[in-house]
């Protein structure tokens, strides 16, 4: 948090070190999925190694999540097509207002510059598609007036910035071994998002063998969180590593 002195903002754990929303989920020898363009993208895939992402899912239009675009335009470039981009079936206005500069096709880079190549995809409720290959079942969460869609793909359930899991989330997920979800600090329950209480109480409900706490703000540190949470519940951190077997029929 910019001119914050808390003991998360200051801490020497680099597990305190967060920065906005986002994740790579790799779908086998190189097909990799990015899941929304943070204001960091850039300096996050260049931390932690990631020199390719095939796709994008967006999950909801916020700037937290989204204003990261412009880094797309490197994949773009260098395999001189489109990169395909899923987004939710009602903010595709609105990506498209946001950033006419890409999707306008009047508006041409001048010589020297580029600006990222993206083909939009419609993710609609309750409709699986497919994404580099594999499934994807939308899971579809409140967030305020907004809907997020989360996915489920194989036996990893991803929703970030939810509220709460209405049952056709929660069937949805049901059966997953590794489960993310938003949660923002302890007690004093927010408006939009799941707290930790709340957030335990939805994995309590999935009951995936794992689950990754994302989204955590400076609130709380990770070396309380690890003290605090249940078994089976566990907080990311930016460069966190996750490998999921998946059985051999699916």
């Amino acid at each position: 948090m910019v001119g914050c002195e808390c003991s998360v903002c200051t801490s020497a754990d680099p597990r305190d070190q967060r920065t906005r929303h986002g994740a790579v989920v790799e779908l086998g020898e190189e097909r990799r999925l990015l899941v929304d363009t943070p204001p960091e993208l850039r300096l996050q895939l260049v931390r932690s190694g990631i020199k390719g992402v095939d796709a994008v899912w967006y999950t909801h239009l916020h700037a937290d999540h989204v204003h990261g675009i412009d880094d797309l335009r490197i994949f773009t470039v260098r395999s001189k097509r489109a990169f395909p981009a899923y987004v939710p079936e009602g903010a595709l206005e609105g990506l498209h207002q946001r950033f006419s500069y890409i999707f306008d096709p009047r508006v041409q880079p001048s010589r020297g510059s580029s600006k990222p190549s993206i083909h939009l995809h419609p993710i609609r409720r309750g409709t699986p598609l497919e994404v580099l290959g594999r499934t994807f079942t939308p899971v579809a969460v409140p967030h305020g007036p907004v809907t997020v869609f989360g996915f489920r793909v194989g036996s990893l359930g991803y929703v970030t910035d939810a509220k709460r899991l209405p049952d056709p989330a929660l069937e949805t997920l049901r059966g997953v071994r590794i489960l993310v979800l938003n949660a923002l600090w302890f007690g004093n329950p927010h408006p939009t998002h799941f707290n930790v209480e709340e957030a335990v109480e939805a994995a309590r409900k999935v009951g995936a063998e794992r689950t990754f706490l994302t989204h955590i703000t400076h609130r709380v540190r990770h070396e309380e969180l690890v003290a605090r949470l249940p078994d089976g519940v566990e907080p990311a951190f930016d460069g966190l590593k996750v490998e999921i077997q998946e059985e051999a029929t699916k």
